[in-house]
């Protein structure tokens, strides 16, 4: 207004036009001043006299106004009338424009990285998401993967794009200094955009409210690197809808989505060929090209992570003499790796370090434990074992440290940790116990496991007197979600065998090798000898002869379909021995059966069938149906080999008489069913024997069981006109040949 315009509607106009001036929601001005909304409407709405002396105070500081301005302002409010005043005589609050110096626009980014390579598409991602009205970015992932770097350099390529400033603040939420306060980053932001010192407000609410209302009008980029949370955002984001907002963290911050919309951008770790090149960018393209596949190794051992990579060009061009294989070599030992990853005050290490540092103490236990983890993917009951708590618990845990990157969702309900944070994690202090627990866990859950697959059988053994049992038992409901488990967790099986053989826990090694058995019978040609020899000195180690005389039947049944025979009987002979010394009558049926499979592998089919026959007496006299039909199984095999179609087809029928197992599908029942259709085909029934074997292939495809799909399926191609046989094969063979 110019200098004669009159004040009409007195205190309450004025307020109002200084507060819309200031660009201020009511909200914003009541809560800043410490009054309440409604009162607020009052007052501006002309309804309350002479408000009192220190709310006019608390507003004025609100406001932003000098001491002539909050006098000016105070003895308006006591007249509770219009009167004439010039425009000159009440001081302009600092936050007006006209006390602003708008000649130059600032530029408080930090100097383009240098180095940089390749993010085309999340620089795209970046500039996509600024795109529109007041955006706010949200740029995640994990410490030292390069937000920062991408950030500045996609600012530094935009100038053009923001005429009226570029500003910069590092939180510091992850770094061993303290964060800045509030004012700080404030008496940096508002100098920048021409506010004088004397003139910036002295509460922080003041001067956060002074900087919106200077942005309002505004097309400004504010970069605020290394947040810690949501919280410490929000009081620095600009007011105006052409400000451009770039927010860096290796938290995820879900609170700046809810409330300010932000659009996340996720940063991940490099693959090979761009770690590659990266190293080419940041060390010389030369030394790169000169040794290609060494510097491929060294990104894979930096696990694509820049900072690493960065860290290792350093060490390279500190010593020009080293080939990058040497360096590879170095890095290659994983009790150095971290170490050669550190370079003065920054490196992996110390990233890592301050990004647990900011979690609570109960999950950083919890990230240490799961360092012991000897697999690349963990699921919760796994990380309820290592971490000894609840499921609850650790799946809270688990979304803290994804939130922080430093586990991976990579599937539902399954977990990874980078390679080099894995290493990190290894490196803290955990209760002693760790490992044992983790083993215990895959004891009680194969156990389960072999229960749900092979219902009936007897229990594989006791468990260790020192047994540490683990916070959850994960059930199965059936054979099927049992074999699902043993197919995703075989490798990490594998490891714990050889994680508790060097830890010298032999009672522990061979009890987990037998957990396995049902996969073992399942996928027989897999190459399980190694595993079952460690077992087996594991056993002898532990002086345990009911774990020794079953492992020695498992490891000679693999023998014999390896073509290995005479290996097996030697082993067959210690079995049938142990298991005569010890009383174990079971033990010796089943290490009976398992002689009459050699016997039939050297073509003594009358000897096999005598061991069969014994094995069938040792079971009754044990009375275990279980293994009587098992003996059975065998035993009708052997007749039908034999071509002694009559018995072959009666025992076989005895057997699957025992009880009904149709829902079961286990692998007893397959190859009776298969028995039972070889039979009838011999005496010349060819609709019921060929029914009885598209039954028992059925039965093995469905269940996984792909050596009894392709020997049913192979026999029913001998007499059966059916087309589509040929294609179930073909598939089963292929699946049985292309497994892991």
């Amino acid at each position: 207004m110019d200098s004669g315009t009159p004040v009409t509607g007195g205190f309450g106009t004025l307020l109002y036009r200084l507060r819309t001036r200031a660009g201020l929601s009511q909200e914003e001005l009541a809560h800043t001043a410490g009054v309440s909304v409604r009162a607020l409407s009052y007052m501006e709405g002309g309804h309350s006299r002479g408000p009192q002396r220190r709310t006019v105070r608390a507003l004025a500081g609100a406001l932003g106004l000098d001491e002539a301005g909050a006098q000016e302002l105070e003895q308006t409010a006591r007249l509770g009338r219009p009167r004439k005043v010039r425009t000159a005589d009440v001081p302009s609050p600092t936050f007006l424009p006209g006390a602003v110096d708008q000649a130059a626009a600032p530029d408080l980014l930090p100097r383009a990285p240098r180095g940089f390579y390749g993010r085309a598409a999340e620089l795209g991602a970046l500039s996509q998401a600024t795109e529109g009205e007041a955006p706010v970015c949200l740029v995640v992932g994990p410490a030292g993967v390069g937000k920062t770097a991408l950030v500045l350099h996609w600012a530094h390529c935009s100038p053009a794009g923001f005429p009226d400033g570029r500003l910069y603040a590092d939180l510091r939420g992850f770094g061993d200094t303290a964060e800045p306060a509030l004012m700080e980053v404030l008496r940096e932001f508002l100098p920048a955009l021409g506010v004088p010192l004397d003139r910036i407000p002295e509460s922080a609410n003041g001067a956060a409210a002074l900087f919106r209302s200077i942005a309002a009008d505004r097309r400004l980029l504010v970069v605020l690197d290394n947040a810690r949370d949501s919280e410490q955002v929000r009081p620095l984001l600009p007011g105006g809808r052409r400000c451009v907002t770039v927010v860096t963290s290796r938290h995820r911050l879900p609170g700046l989505i809810v409330t300010d919309t932000a659009r996340p951008i996720a940063v991940d770790v490099f693959g090979p060929q761009d770690g590659t090149m990266l190293l080419g960018a940041v060390l010389s393209t030369e030394r790169v090209v000169a040794e290609p596949v060494a510097a491929r190794r060294l990104a894979e051992l930096c696990d694509g992570l820049p900072l690493a990579l960065r860290v290792v060009a350093a060490r390279l061009t500190q010593r020009p003499g080293l080939s990058l294989e040497a360096m590879a070599a170095e890095l290659s030992d994983e009790t150095r790796r971290l170490g050669l990853l550190d370079v003065e005050d920054t490196g992996v290490r110390a990233a890592l370090r301050v990004t647990l540092q900011q979690l609570p103490q109960d999950v950083a236990r919890q990230f240490a434990r799961l360092g012991r983890h000897l697999g690349t993917h963990v699921d919760r009951y796994t990380a309820a074992a290592l971490t000894d708590t609840d499921l609850a618990a650790v799946e809270a845990a688990l979304e803290r440290l994804a939130a922080a990157h430093l586990v991976t969702e990579t599937a539902p309900g399954r977990w990874a940790m980078h390679d080099l944070v894995r290493l990190y994690a290894r490196s803290l202090e955990v209760a002693p116990e760790a490992l044992k627990r983790l083993l215990d866990y895959y004891i009680t859950t194969g156990l389960a496991a072999v229960a749900a697959a092979e219902p009936g059988n007897e229990e594989c053994f006791p468990l260790p007197a020192d047994y540490l049992p683990p916070a959850v038992v994960r059930e199965f409901a059936d054979r099927s979600a049992a074999v699902a488990w043993y197919a995703a967790e075989r490798d990490d099986l594998t490891l714990a065998v050889a994680a508790a053989h060097a830890a010298g826990l032999h009672d522990r090694v061979w009890r987990i090798v037998l957990t396995l058995w049902p996969l073992i019978v399942w996928r027989v040609r897999d190459g399980w000898v190694s595993l079952l020899e460690t077992g087996l000195e594991a056993a002898r180690t532990d002086a345990d002869q009911h774990g020794e005389s079953r492992v020695l039947n498992v490891l000679s049944w693999v023998l014999i379909e390896e073509g290995r025979i005479e290996e097996a009987l030697a082993h067959l002979r210690a079995a049938c021995a142990l298991a005569s010394q010890t009383g174990d009558l079971v033990a010796e049926a089943n290490a009976l059966l398992v002689l009459a499979m050699a016997q039939a592998a050297l073509g003594d089919l009358d000897e096999a069938a005598q061991e069969c026959e014994r094995a069938v007496e040792l079971a009754r006299k044990a009375d275990d149906r279980t293994i009587e039909r098992l003996a059975l199984q065998h035993l009708a095999r052997h007749w039908a080999d034999a071509g002694k179609w009559c018995k072959a087809l009666d025992t076989a029928t005895e057997a699957l008489a025992f009880d009904d197992r149709s829902g079961t599908a286990d692998v007893p029942r397959i190859l009776l069913l298969m028995v039972r259709g070889e039979a009838l085909l011999g005496l010349g029934h060819e609709a019921e024997g060929i029914e009885q074997l598209d039954l028992a292939a059925r039965e093995a495809e469905s269940s996984g069981y792909e050596d009894g799909a392709v020997r049913a399926l192979g026999v029913l191609l001998r007499v059966s006109e059916d087309t589509g046989l040929q294609a179930r094969y073909d598939a089963a063979v292929t699946r049985l040949t292309t497994r892991t």
